[in-house]
C-alpha cells in the first residue's frame, strides 16, 4: 500500500474506526461519507468498532503478491467481531493448521509492511488467537 493512502486511512487503520447510520442502526467499515439509499452523511457517526470476534472464515496464502513475499505462508481471514461487524485482516502469531472457524481472536494494531527502498512502513491492525482462559479489560 502507498504511504498517502496509508495517511488518508489512518482513523480507520490505527483506531479501528467505522461509521453507524443512526437512521438504520447499520455499521460500515471501512467508513463511508452517505448512507445508502438516502445519499445522506449526516446520519453517520463515528463508531470504534470492538477489538475481539471470532474466525468466520480464513484462507492460507502461500503464493503471495511481491510485497508480501517474505510473510508466505501467512493467513487472511474474515473476522466476526463481537458487535457482528465482519472486517478481513491478516491472522498472525499461529500455526495454519491449528485455526478453526468460530476461533476467539483480538485484533491488536501491528506493522502490515515496509515500501520501497526508503523502508516507509505501513501499520494496522491484525487479527491473533485469544488466549483462552483469559479475559481483558
Amino acid at each position: 500500500m502507498f504511504p498517502s493512502r496509508t495517511w488518508r486511512e489512518n482513523p480507520q487503520r490505527y483506531r479501528l474506526e467505522a461509521v453507524k447510520c443512526a437512521k438504520h442502526n447499520k455499521v460500515f467499515f471501512p467508513p463511508r461519507r452517505v448512507s445508502p439509499g438516502s445519499l445522506d452523511g449526516s446520519s453517520l457517526k463515528p463508531y470504534q468498532l470492538p477489538n475481539e470476534g471470532t474466525i468466520y472464515t480464513f484462507t492460507t496464502i502461500e503464493v503471495p503478491p511481491s510485497q508480501f513475499k517474505d510473510s508466505a505462508p501467512y493467513v487472511v481471514g474474515m473476522i466476526e467481531l463481537t458487535d457482528g461487524t465482519k472486517i478481513t485482516c491478516q491472522v498472525a502469531d499461529c500455526d495454519p493448521s491449528t485455526l478453526k472457524i468460530g476461533q476467539k481472536v483480538k485484533i491488536e494494531f501491528r506493522r502490515v509492511q515496509t515500501h520501497g527502498e526508503h523502508g516507509v512502513l505501513s501499520y494496522g491492525y491484525k487479527a491473533v488467537p485469544a488466549i483462552q482462559g483469559v479475559t481483558t479489560v
